[in-house]
């Protein structure tokens, strides 16, 4: 609430480091949030230093916080600018029980930026289902396209944290297929208001921000 009592209304960007000891499960995050809703703060600036002191304090962690009004919102799309769908491969042997040995890398060096939206695993505490799109970006040996296909759908029934998953993803990329560089992010779906988007990398460069149509 503004300080005359008017609700106000942003969407927050809030950035947790892969290296913190502690993850903050969303339910608990969108209970914190919502308790908000009827206190009264001076500025948006305060806001984000109440949000931004609380969530460092949880998780042990330097945590970002950041405001964007909803009317300067860049406008979504289906996947990022310059990212492959590899959604269309042909794959014979579908399996849905995790499956690693499905990804192999071969052949000269590539750049390669890939996408599927076929991410889909289960929530460990309530075992509903999340659903993501997956952003790989490499630059290494060509990895095989219709096995990266068969390695996503396998997670079809893994149950596990979204954080979790992307780093499955990430170091199975990693040792597998022996890349120079790597970076992995999935953009979930929303639940209760909030989407999770795990992003890992070896390289020090700024995540693909852009909210994407499924989110």
């Amino acid at each position: 609430l503004r300080p005359g009592g008017i609700p106000d209304l942003a969407w927050a960007e809030i950035r947790f480091p892969a290296a913190s000891p502690s993850i903050v499960e969303s339910k608990s995050l969108k209970l914190y949030l919502n308790s908000l809703n009827q206190t009264v703060f001076s500025s948006a600036d305060q806001v984000v230093e109440t949000i931004t002191r609380d969530l460092s304090g949880v998780s042990q962690a330097a945590v970002q916080v950041r405001f964007l009004s909803v009317d300067d919102s860049a406008a979504v799309t289906g996947r990022p600018p310059g990212y492959e769908l590899i959604d269309n491969e042909p794959v014979d042997d579908v399996v849905y029980d995790y499956a690693p040995e499905s990804l192999s890398a071969s052949g000269p060096v590539v750049t390669e930026q890939l996408c599927s939206h076929l991410l889909k695993s289960n929530c460990p505490v309530t075992g509903q289902p999340d659903w993501g799109t997956v952003l790989i970006r490499y630059t290494g040996p060509a990895v095989d396209r219709a096995g990266l296909l068969r390695y996503i759908v396998s997670f079809r029934q893994k149950q596990d944290f979204h954080e979790h998953c992307v780093e499955t993803l990430f170091i199975d990329l990693l040792h597998l297929c022996q890349p120079q560089s790597l970076t992995v992010c999935a953009r979930y779906t929303r639940r209760g208001g909030l989407d999770i988007n795990p992003w890992r990398s070896t390289e020090p460069e700024e995540q693909v921000g852009s909210r994407l149509i499924r989110q």
